[in-house]
């Protein structure tokens, strides 16, 4: 552990460690991956202003997200498949934040359920939610996260059709994955991944598997999922379901300023800028270059988040100089958890708050809170 400084040390490890078609489910973007590259890099073009001879002592990174206190404005996103990294990678993730002291979201999409989320957890964790063609699936879901106490749902807003990542398609993505010769000589090599796989019976989509009419084996689990995602998605699905739901509500998949205003008047609690990981619409703007243009829209009319890109605590305070209140981690927290279970989600979320604090200072500030545009070399 004591080689392990940065996320991408984590991401060296978990390569090594997760199957590969497992690894590049996580680890990559839509077609040519112009827009997954530009999540990171476009981060590296904003640079801080230095200030000196300032009183650095009592640092804070504590903040709120919806109301929420968080150690720091840091959210594990709702990643799929995230109990395909490690077994039960879900669960323990969870548990990872609750005990650092920010908030986990669930995927829809995710191999531990709900309820197996809810059973190992204190507090209440947030739900994501995908619109599917099913309504009924899709209510009970709903009433499902509401009987598990989540305290928020985020619905996203950018995967009514899903974008084609290459990867997967070579791959031949499936969970449980498919026993190919290919496939069988890649998970030998990795005894430690597949010793948890063994040791678990969650290795499919608990959330689907045995609540949607006419999925009973994994066969029909793929075929349901493909046809599932619901094209005509509008914003006028937003006021059911935020009816339904009752709770706080945020929007995720922003990345124009017109649909940041569209946001707005659903009485959503916030919105999160994002690009989906570059997973989607490969030559989208980046999530960072489109936040300020959107946090100064609509950042004193609802809470403004970003997500996507973010590899290190300086990444997180950049996001919020330019307008974010709370950001989220996807592929950080995932790579420490294939590299080491929930022992590296907690590390993941260590290495991001080291950063975060030592650039706090050095930019002369005490409290995360105060991070603003004045901070940046403009």
């Amino acid at each position: 552990m004591s080689d392990i400084l940065t996320i991408a040390d984590l991401k060296d490890l978990a390569r090594r460690r997760v199957p590969k078609m497992f690894f590049d489910y996580a680890d990559s973007g839509a077609w040519t991956e112009s827009t997954y590259r530009a999540n990171e890099e476009d981060f590296q073009k904003i640079k801080f202003r230095q200030r000196v001879l300032v009183d650095m002592s009592n640092r804070s990174l504590e903040s709120t997200m919806i109301g929420e206190k968080v150690a720091m404005p840091v959210a594990l996103a709702p990643t799929g498949l995230t109990g395909m990294q490690h077994a039960d990678g879900e669960m323990l993730a969870a548990q990872a934040a609750e005990e650092f002291g920010v908030p986990f979201t669930l995927s829809t999409m995710s191999i531990c359920s709900i309820e197996d989320v809810a059973s190992v957890t204190k507090k209440p964790f947030w739900f994501q939610l995908y619109v599917l063609r099913d309504k009924d699936f899709v209510l009970d879901l709903i009433d499902r996260a509401k009987a598990a106490k989540c305290s928020a749902l985020v619905l996203t807003l950018d995967l009514q059709i899903l974008g084609q990542r290459h990867k997967d398609v070579r791959n031949g993505l499936s969970a449980p994955p498919k026993m190919t010769l290919a496939n069988i000589a890649n998970i030998a090599m990795r005894p430690r991944w597949l010793m948890g796989i063994a040791g678990t019976k969650r290795r499919t989509f608990r959330n689907i598997v045995g609540h949607a009419k006419g999925v009973g084996d994994v066969s029909s689990l793929g075929s349901w999922t493909n046809e599932q995602f619901d094209p005509q998605l509008s914003w006028n699905d937003v006021a059911w379901i935020k009816e339904r739901w009752g709770g706080k509500l945020i929007l995720k998949g922003i990345l124009d300023k017109e649909d940041a205003l569209m946001a707005v008047k659903t009485g959503a609690d916030a919105i999160v800028v994002s690009n989906h990981g570059g997973r989607q619409l490969d030559g989208a703007s980046s999530s960072i270059m489109a936040l300020e243009e959107i946090a100064d829209a609509v950042g004193d009319k609802i809470e403004v988040h970003m997500d996507g890109g973010i590899r290190s605590g300086q990444d997180v305070l950049k996001a919020l100089c330019l307008g974010a209140k709370g950001t989220y981690i996807g592929r950080p927290f995932l790579y420490g958890l294939g590299a080491m279970g929930k022992e590296g989600v907690t590390l993941a979320l260590e290495i991001i708050r080291k950063e975060m604090d030592i650039t706090l200072a050095l930019c002369g500030k005490r409290l995360v809170t105060d991070m603003g545009k004045d901070q940046l070399r403009r």
